[in-house]
């Protein structure tokens, strides 16, 4: 019977990818584990790019779900599997429960929510000292033995010619591609108006990333990236709610560059090691930065941010309204 660990996901994208150095590191030390993977049925198409990953197991409570009997009933019929280990991220009570219904024997996790019998190796952090997340997800598999690695997800030429070619996109480009969402609200959303000035600039020839431009993202997004299309005059092709999260992947994997928020997806292009320029407005990169070396991290820095807010508290957001698209312009140049 091989070492079966289960991984109890966060329910984030961003989130997700971060979790990945905390497998690369489980599997390091104990190469025959397999890992499984309890997580939202939409982060299946990712956690299949994470080598490390055995196989996903669908976590069907949604966010802030409590479900006693669900829980206890999933985690019963996770007993049969015959997991030894158990890594839980989130921080809630409710989602320690399934390792502990499927009496998995070794169950770790931080404190978070006082889940002392639900936990049986809870640990702590100081803030201060790990600031990253991706490196409080790592600290869970024991004492690091070297820097934190970056997360990386796998795709191939063969998997991006096949998206191209279900969208009816040019196989031989690289794209500048946009990701102009950002679930946790606007606050983290640089202006349409900002995307669409740097398009036609793009399109003008004022930076050396020529090609065409492609604003991926979810159903959310759609609105959004149809105002930049609009705005643009064309010059950036509108592809939000048009796509499965597996092509999204695939058409970063093949970009030249990404101009991203704050977002799942600039996680996802940090994974695939696009060249990047990542836009923080309320949020802060010392908590989830775009784990890359490509990326190059912009913000005015503000007095009033990061604020961590899903609205600008003070209602002018000019900590994004102010950042002009000539500072991504001059990021971009940089990476050519």
């Amino acid at each position: 019977m091989p070492y079966r660990i289960l991984i109890v996901a966060p329910s984030w994208i961003g989130d997700t990818i971060m979790m990945q150095p905390l497998l690369m590191r489980l599997k390091a030390r104990r190469p025959e584990a397999e890992i499984h993977v309890l997580a939202p049925a939409w982060s299946a198409p990712l956690l299949a790019r994470m080598p490390e990953v055995a196989a996903s197991i669908e976590n069907p409570f949604a966010h802030g779900q409590f479900d006693w009997a669900g829980r206890r009933a999933l985690g019963r019929r996770l007993s049969a599997a015959d997991f030894q280990a158990a890594y839980v991220l989130p921080n809630s009570w409710k989602s320690a429960l399934v390792p502990f219904f499927a009496k998995i024997p070794k169950r770790t996790g931080y404190h978070g929510e006082a889940r002392y019998f639900l936990l049986n190796d809870r640990h702590r952090f100081d803030a201060a000292a790990i600031p990253r997340l991706v490196d409080r997800y790592a600290a869970l598999a024991g004492p690091p033995d070297g820097p934190t690695p970056n997360p990386r997800l796998a795709s191939t030429a063969e998997q991006q010619r096949a998206a191209r070619i279900a969208l009816g996109l040019p196989i031989e480009v690289a794209p500048l591609v946009f990701c102009p969402g950002a679930e946790y609200g606007p606050a983290k959303r640089w202006p349409a108006r900002h995307f669409a000035a740097l398009a036609r600039k793009v399109s003008r020839g004022e930076t050396p990333h020529a090609g065409p431009i492609w604003a991926v993202g979810g159903p959310k997004d759609a609105e959004a990236g149809a105002e930049i299309e609009r705005l643009s005059d064309g010059a950036a092709r509108n592809l939000c709610g048009r796509t499965t999260l597996e092509q999204v992947i695939d058409l970063i994997a093949g970009a030249r560059a990404v101009v991203s928020n704050d977002s799942g997806l600039m996680h996802v292009a940090a994974a695939l090691d696009r060249p990047m320029a990542a836009i923080y407005g309320s949020s802060s990169p010392a908590y989830t930065p775009p784990l890359s070396p490509h990326a190059k991290i912009i913000s005015l820095g503000l007095e009033c941010s990061p604020c961590f807010k899903r609205e600008c508290p003070l209602g002018h957001l000019d900590c994004l309204n102010q950042l002009p698209p000539e500072r991504v312009l001059a990021a971009l140049a940089n990476h050519a």
